[in-house]
This record gives C-alpha cells, sequence and structure tokens, in this order.
C-alpha cells in the first residue's frame, strides 16, 4: 500500500478519491491505519468523517480514542456523532459508557440516541442496572424508534436479571406501561420483552 498516495488522496478535498483511500485502509495494520483515519476524521465532507470513525472503531488504538470523544461531542452531524459513538465501544465498554450515556442525555437527535442504544443493547459487560437505566430514558423519549429501543433493553432486563428481583420487576413495571403506547411497534416491542421472561 502507498501510504504518502492515500495520505494525499484523503486530504485532496475531493470525495470521489478520498473516499475511495480511505476504505482501502481495511487491509492496513491499526498502526499504519490510524493517521490516515485522524487525518480523515479532519475533513470538511460528512461521509468521509463518518468512515473515519468507523475505521478507527475497527482498528481501535489508543491515539484514537481522544478524537472519538471529541466528535461525540462536537461533531456537527449527527450521523458523524452517532457513528464516534458505536466506535467508541471498540475501546471498552466500561470507559465508553459514561461518555455513551452523557451523549444520549444531552443530544435529543434520534439517530444518535438509536446508535447508543444499539451499541450496548447486546453487549454481554452491559450489566443490567445500567441496561435498566438506559431502558427507562429510551422508553420515555418523543421518537418511537427509539421508544421500542428502550422496550428491547428493558426486555432483555427481564430476560437476565434475578427473577423476582428488584432490577427485573421495575423493567417488567415499564413494560407494562409501554404497552399503552400510541406507536403499535413499541407496545409489540414491549410485550415481547414481557414474554421474553416467562
Amino acid at each position: 500500500m502507498d501510504f504518502d498516495a492515500l495520505r494525499e488522496a484523503i486530504a485532496s478535498d475531493n470525495p470521489g478519491r478520498a473516499r475511495p483511500a480511505l476504505a482501502s485502509l481495511v487491509n492496513a495494520t491499526p498502526e499504519q491505519a490510524e493517521p490516515l483515519l485522524l487525518l480523515g476524521l479532519q475533513q470538511d465532507d460528512m461521509l468521509l468523517r463518518q468512515l473515519s470513525c468507523s475505521g478507527l472503531g475497527h482498528k481501535p488504538t489508543p491515539a484514537g480514542w481522544q478524537p472519538l470523544v471529541d466528535t461525540l461531542q462536537g461533531d456537527p452531524e449527527v450521523a458523524v456523532r452517532a457513528e464516534a459513538a458505536n466506535a467508541l465501544v471498540s475501546h471498552g465498554l466500561e470507559r465508553a459508557w459514561p461518555l455513551l450515556l452523557a451523549a444520549f442525555q444531552r443530544d435529543a437527535e434520534w439517530l444518535l440516541r438509536c446508535s447508543v442504544l444499539s451499541a450496548v443493547a447486546e453487549h454481554p459487560e452491559m450489566a443490567p442496572e445500567l441496561l435498566l437505566q438506559l431502558g427507562g430514558l429510551a422508553s420515555a423519549d418523543a421518537d418511537s424508534t427509539v421508544r421500542v429501543g428502550g422496550a428491547e433493553i428493558l426486555g432483555r432486563v427481564v430476560r437476565e436479571a434475578a427473577a423476582g428481583s428488584e432490577l427485573a420487576e421495575q423493567a417488567r413495571a415499564a413494560l407494562l406501561a409501554l404497552q399503552q403506547d400510541s406507536d403499535h411497534r413499541v407496545v409489540a416491542a414491549a410485550l415481547n420483552g414481557l414474554n421474553s421472561g416467562c
């Protein structure tokens, strides 16, 4: 791979050249890809920044962490912020969780919130009490797609928390409340979550 040529293409301000150059980094080692992915994060093209976040998630390196945090907290495009949220989980859930929770609470965009939900929904390290917290926030969201995601997470708590425990009962109560939702998809996800604990 000619990394000098790739660097020149990524910095060219020509998406037609820069995007394929970034995509070709799939075959590079994390150490080789890192400086070029970080360069991609600095470009004006939204898709280029999004691809760079994705690359930094697939090839996590210590130097990629802070730029992803900065992107999650400050990029003007929600699609880029959402990709940064996903990528941060690759650096370790315990480290990423406080940032993801803060982003979920701060950023009302449904795409960002759904991205956070999908990043942690099936993550094996997610503790039931954290899932309950996030599921509760999501189930109160104005957007029905986010509420569906919240119901799915609450269903996982019902499945995985000890039967009869306070956590399981709180999740079950939240799912019962969601059965009154105005959107049939939310009602279906809530019913599914309740049945999964049987």
